[in-house]
């Protein structure tokens, strides 16, 4: 499931002072002066990601990549830029820059996998996914997208399961948790689906997307009113979760959890 605001990755925040950034520019004399201003169009660009311009942001991290072409973060940062307008092919050309640039760094090939993901390439996702985990074998969002791309995969067991070991590793993990309770709803398992659920809108209120799922799962028990206050909620954050071709093929709802709430939305227009 190709989730733009949950896996655009900042490859780094201060772009100049990482490890990276002090390996691959050894031999390369940037002044004081260059670098500040580099920071500067950095610090633009995440504000405007901050603010959903992606067009914006992607024009700064163009600036930096023709005045810094050595270092790796700008080049994966730019790709996400791109991945939020979802001009894939060209992020993936950035990311490949990057991973040439920084093979250790695991964040580029995170990014990556994200967009093989938007691209249906499920396989190629999975082996950037566990290039990852070779390198950071506790990366709980590493273990979050194999699902994804298992479940793209319809490998639900699969998907779970790796959604579990996103949960053991990062507790606190909101959205792997979703995603593990999509994953019994689809696996029939709903009554778990639905604990998890309420847990989770009592713990985060401001999550669209489970009350979403709530929405259809209550609406499908019976539970008319808590599935139209639910609704109201969802809608009131995110109108897209109306469409159900954005949930079908960006979200990547699972097809059980889209047919509900296709019901609760007929019924309701009704």
């Amino acid at each position: 499931m190709l989730k733009i605001l949950f896996i655009s990755i900042i490859f780094s925040l201060s772009l100049f002072i990482t490890p990276v950034m002090a390996e691959e520019a050894v031999n390369i004399p940037f002044s004081e002066a260059q670098l500040q201003q580099g920071e500067n169009i950095a610090q633009e660009a995440i504000l405007a990601t901050e603010k959903g311009d992606f067009v914006q942001a992607e024009a700064y991290w163009t600036q930096l990549v023709t005045q810094f072409p050595t270092n790796p973060a700008v080049w994966s940062n730019r790709g996400n830029a791109r991945v939020s307008q979802n001009k894939l092919e060209d992020a993936i050309s950035d990311y490949n820059q990057s991973i040439e640039l920084a093979p250790t760094a695991p964040d580029p090939y995170l990014n990556r996998g994200t967009a093989y993901e938007g691209l249906r390439e499920y396989d190629k996702a999975i082996a950037d996914y566990e290039q990852v985990l070779k390198l950071d074998p506790e990366d709980a969002m590493a273990y979050n997208n194999l699902g994804n791309a298992n479940a793209g995969l319809s490998n639900w067991d699969i998907a779970l399961e790796y959604y579990n070991k996103a949960i053991e590793l990062s507790p606190n993990f909101a959205f792997a948790r979703a995603n593990e309770s999509l994953a019994l709803y689809e696996l029939g398992r709903k009554q778990e689906a639905l604990t998890q659920m309420r847990n989770l809108v009592r713990k985060y209120p401001m999550f669209p997307d489970v009350r979403a799922a709530l929405t259809a799962v209550l609406w499908e028990n019976g539970k008319q009113g808590e599935a139209e206050s639910n609704w109201v909620a969802t809608i009131g954050m995110d109108s897209r979760y109306r469409d159900l071709q954005w949930l079908k093929e960006v979200r990547r709802w699972p097809p059980t959890m889209i047919v509900a709430l296709e019901k609760f939305l007929t019924l309701e227009s009704n």
